[in-house]
């Protein structure tokens, strides 16, 4: 008989057992204690999408839609993507699903994304994600309740100190298309990589974040923003709210947003504890966005954080463990074991049992397990109705009522 080769993983997935999943969804438990504080509504999305919904909102001239989605036909002939971020599927929720109704929208979500990129230190193929989003609110200080968001997050999960928040600002419609037509003006004339001359008569900002050392050259003199008064106006209310908020941020004319959509503000929590400096949360306001979509002009301002990244950078939360191992010797004592096992679940213990081993070893694998009891029924403790009750920690053990077991325990 040939040999079944064992499945591997599929490249850029991962799976998680023991301390890693504990990570992982101690990020996800931070950021719904944050959620619940800052009032945000539980949301739900679907995981595909129409393309049209990524083509449209992140842009067709973008990596991630020309290189990097997840697309395929269905049975229908239907271009289905798996999403590749989350923002996208929530603006359309809110114009299908009827959301315009409850606007301003404070909305927060999390969950599994898709992009075909070289695998690399926190980053995969399936990534996940942390979403915060208020749609329908054009004030600044919608700006200031997402930025204060974020940072208290990263307060909750211990990582402030490692994490500067970099923030921009970029115009309004006038300030911005201005600027754009001089940074055509610019980088037309200068040396800069194949690529971004390709991008550059469409997605001109795009280019001052390049990591292209030819286009980092030509970002040297590059014109910089010239704020209208409405602009400076508002940014200066963000900036305002952060100080009153206590939340600390280092100004970065660099950080941009290339999507014509994003307006106003700009913004990253960076750190460099991963290696090189990387964002940890991203976002900014994309007043045009639903637009793109076809509804109506909706502000709105959100960000996104990479759930693996942010695990690699806490400290690893304590195990969970066992109140009770139950230690069952005999068919009779198993029997009774069973039932106990329900019982004390059932009024809200957390409960194992040890299947295997003589009496040494169950034990053994109890106090390994961390569990603050060891309770042991055999086929005696069946004859007298009483388990033998062991606390771990000080090594004392009596012998307690089958009834009275749960009350005893919790005590």
């Amino acid at each position: 008989m040939a040999k079944i080769e064992t499945p591997q993983p599929v490249r850029g997935t991962q799976s998680l057992l023991g301390e890693e999943a504990d990570r992982f969804h101690a990020v996800i438990a931070a950021f719904d204690a944050t959620r619940r504080l800052f009032c945000f509504k539980r949301v739900e999305v679907p995981v595909i999408e129409s393309t049209a919904v990524f083509a449209r909102t992140i842009g067709e001239t973008t990596d991630v839609v020309s290189k990097e989605m997840y697309s395929f036909e269905d049975r229908s002939g239907d271009s289905i993507t798996l999403r590749p971020e989350l923002t996208a599927g929530i603006a359309r929720a809110f114009l299908s699903e009827g959301w315009q109704q409850h606007a301003p929208l404070k909305v927060a979500t999390w969950g599994a994304s898709f992009r075909y990129e070289r695998p690399q230190k926190g980053r995969f193929r399936q990534f996940h994600q942390l979403d915060a989003e208020i749609i329908g609110a054009a004030e600044p200080q919608a700006d200031v309740e997402i930025l204060s968001f974020g940072a208290q997050l990263l307060a909750e999960l211990g990582i402030s100190d490692g994490v500067t928040l970099k923030l921009n600002t970029l115009g309004d419609t006038e300030s911005r298309d201005a600027w754009r037509a001089q940074l055509i003006e610019h980088f037309s004339g200068q040396d800069i990589s194949p690529e971004s001359r390709e991008r550059l008569a469409k997605n001109p900002l795009r280019l001052l974040d390049s990591k292209d050392p030819r286009d980092q050259a030509a970002v040297t003199g590059a014109p910089v923003m010239r704020l209208s008064t409405e602009a400076e106006d508002f940014f200066g209310k963000v900036c305002a709210g952060l100080d009153a908020a206590g939340v600390t941020y280092e100004l970065d004319p660099h950080l941009v947003r290339g999507l014509d959509y994003y307006r106003h503000t700009a913004f990253e929590f960076v750190t460099d504890w991963l290696g090189s400096q990387g964002a940890v949360i991203a976002g900014g306001r994309y007043d045009g966005l639903i637009e793109s979509l076809g509804g109506p002009h909706t502000p709105a301002i959100g960000w996104a954080a990479g759930i693996e990244r942010l695990a690699m950078m806490i400290d690893a939360p304590e195990p969970e463990s066992p109140d009770v191992v139950l230690v069952p010797m005999g068919e009779a004592g198993e029997a009774a074991a069973i039932r106990l096992l329900a019982e004390l679940r059932g009024k809200g213990l957390s409960v194992d049992m040890g299947l295997r081993g003589n009496m040494k070893k169950r034990m053994a694998r109890a106090d390994a397990a961390g569990a603050h009891f060891a309770v042991i029924v055999g086929d005696s403790e069946v004859e007298d109705a009483a388990a033998q009750v062991k606390n771990l920690q000080t090594g004392e053990q009596s012998a307690v009522p089958f009834a009275s077991l749960a009350e005893a325990l919790r005590r």
